[in-house]
């Protein structure tokens, strides 16, 4: 008893440290503007948001792809933000902060509890909490559906474990209405189910032939006769396999049918966000990007983020897709790494963390790895929110295993332990003030990743807010000079050309966009409006057609439609 309370206590300071550290070095962000990268779409600009939590912008939070997305969760959460700090910045920042905070004591709490490790499952909360990579998810206001989605992704979790311990339906009821809250607030959580059989192998050993099963068999040594006769011992391991073998088949259907209703909720949350997608234009067909290129930056980036996770430096807020194929040293080196790695963990399955660990972290990034390509990036910092666990369970159980039993275990690993989170402190305090405002944003990125033609896209969109359009021309030009079929800036640069009545010059930039993402929907209402400049009202006519066709609740291509249909009235009479 007294053990058990020294645990509890101990594990009282722990959470309280943890939350100390986290809250102190993100404290800098309520000081922090919102960015006009897509703070503008989810919070400032968004009349459905900013009108606060009524009835009418939680149906519309329900019914709405605006962002390209369905996350009502997320938009319900923005609302309420609203509704307690207005349009002022600091309480949206600090929300973020407060929920990565409880996520950070959640899974603490969750993987001390499932192993009963307590510094261990300390130190995979610390790196959690401090790890310069999820400066992305926190920092950034409009990315509340990382911290949101992962909330009720751990409160998922935590429920299958109450679920395990004693199953029946009313705790399966939990799980399903916390999974269903996460799909809501990100689709990214339709790997749970997978992590969730990852879990029943390890911590939770109901792979076990099912734990405590009535069927389970007995030690395959009770089975040999004192005879001494390796004939029939021979016949009875493998007749022992055999039964163990059956049994193991059973318990894994068993615990694979468990699951159905989650990976049918899985698959419904991914066909919904794609239809939402398709509808919305924004997803790349093959031209910019093949599907070779996809699937070697794929092998690459599974190896930059673990290089990433070693060495956090240089991060930015984006990283450019490949624009040809990558070198092949490149490709074969990362897929013999990762191949490597795997063999490794089924060799070493005896140390189960690592399997679990390794196959957390590829299945959980397998739906932003770039195969379905959404957005010009070749990978993003805010991806790894989830996904980086699984290589933190392999550092905090594989290194202590390593050291085991050695006469400098326990002074190494206190060392090693605070150098790497003093780094990670390090590191995420720099990384935070990146996002200060999005000047300081898109300059960071455009200094330490070269060819940043997104960057200095969204700088010059940054400065013609200001209404510095000249200037703003000279950045986008430089980022269609690196890639010349980048939508955004063919966008942006006649949008520039349209404000100063060079409407002629605009066009072949929009058809360039076009060309890209042909059901883009804003595309076609301003390659309309400017065809309208040109006295086309015919054409443009047509595009605002198209653009209601995409995407049939369009407000500003219905009011285009109008006003053109209104101007062709006229010039027929």
């Amino acid at each position: 008893m007294r053990t058990e309370i020294i645990h509890h206590r101990l594990a009282l300071y722990i959470a309280l440290a943890l939350i100390v550290a986290t809250l102190a070095v993100y404290a800098q962000v309520k000081d922090h503007a919102f960015v006009d990268f897509d703070d503008e779409d989810y919070i400032t600009a968004n009349p459905h948001v900013n009108r606060g939590l009524t009835f009418q912008s939680i149906i519309w939070a329900f019914t709405s792809s605006h962002s390209n997305n369905w996350h009502p969760m997320t938009w319900i959460s923005h609302m309420v933000d609203v509704e307690l700090f207005g349009l002022q910045p600091a309480g949206h920042h600090l929300v973020n902060v407060l929920l990565h905070t409880i996520n950070v004591i959640l899974l603490f709490l969750l993987l001390s509890r499932m192993t009963g490790a307590l510094w261990r499952s300390a130190f995979v909360a610390a790196l959690f909490a401090l790890h310069p990579l999820h400066v992305e998810s926190v920092a950034w206001a409009a990315e509340r559906k990382d911290v949101l989605s992962t909330l009720f992704w751990l409160l998922t979790i935590w429920a299958y474990v109450h679920y395990t311990e004693k199953p029946g339906w009313k705790r399966y009821g939990i799980i399903v209405a916390c999974f269903s809250l996460g799909l809501m607030a990100k689709q990214m959580l339709v790997t749970l189910p997978f992590v969730m059989l990852l879990l029943d192998f390890w911590p939770l050993g109901r792979f076990s032939y099912g734990a405590g099963h009535k069927d389970r068999p007995e030690h395959p040594r009770r089975h040999v006769r004192k005879s001494g006769n390796p004939k029939r011992t021979s016949i009875s391991d493998r007749a022992g396999n055999e039964k163990r073998a059956a049994i193991a088949i059973r318990v894994w259907k068993k615990l694979l049918v468990e699951k159905v209703p989650l990976f049918a909720l899985a698959a419904l949350a991914s066909v919904t966000v794609f239809l939402v997608q398709l509808k919305s234009g924004v997803l790349y067909d093959l031209s910019p990007f093949p599907l070779q290129i996809r699937i070697e930056n794929a092998l690459v980036s599974y190896v930059a983020y673990m290089g990433k996770m070693f060495w956090p430096a240089p991060l930015a807020v984006f990283y450019p897709h490949p624009l040809a194929t990558l070198p092949l040293w490149q490709v074969a080196g990362a897929l013999l790494l990762l191949i490597g790695v795997t063999i490794l963990c089924w060799v070493l399955r005896r140390k189960p963390y690592l399997t679990v660990g390794w196959f957390w972290y590829l299945g959980t990034l397998v739906p932003v790895i770039g195969l379905v390509q959404v957005g010009v990036q070749a990978m993003a910092d805010r991806y790894t929110y989830i996904p980086l666990i699984g290589l933190f369970i392999m550092m905090a159980w594989g290194v202590p295993d390593l050291l085991k039993n050695r006469a400098y275990e326990k002074p190494a690993l206190i060392t090693l332990s605070t150098a790497i989170l003093g780094l990670c402190l390090f590191y995420t305090w720099q990384q935070i003030g990146t996002w200060k405002n999005k000047e300081a944003l898109y300059a960071h990125a455009a200094k330490v990743i070269p060819n940043n033609y997104w960057a200095y896209n969204n700088f010059g969109a940054a400065i013609a807010s200001r209404g510095q359009i000249d200037e703003a021309m000279i950045y986008f030009a430089r980022s269609l000079d690196i890639m010349p079929y980048y939508p955004g800036a063919n966008k942006n640069m006649a949008v520039a050309l349209f404000k100063k009545g060079r409407y002629h010059e605009a066009v072949p930039y929009l058809q360039k966009a076009l060309q890209v993402q042909p059901r883009n929907p804003e595309y076609r209402i301003t390659m309309g409006l400017t065809l309208m400049k040109l006295g086309n009202t015919t054409d443009a006519i047509a595009q605002f057609e198209e653009a209601l066709r995409i995407n049939p609740g369009n407000p500003d291509a219905r009011e285009a439609l109008r006003e053109a249909m209104t101007k062709y009235s006229k010039m027929a009479r």
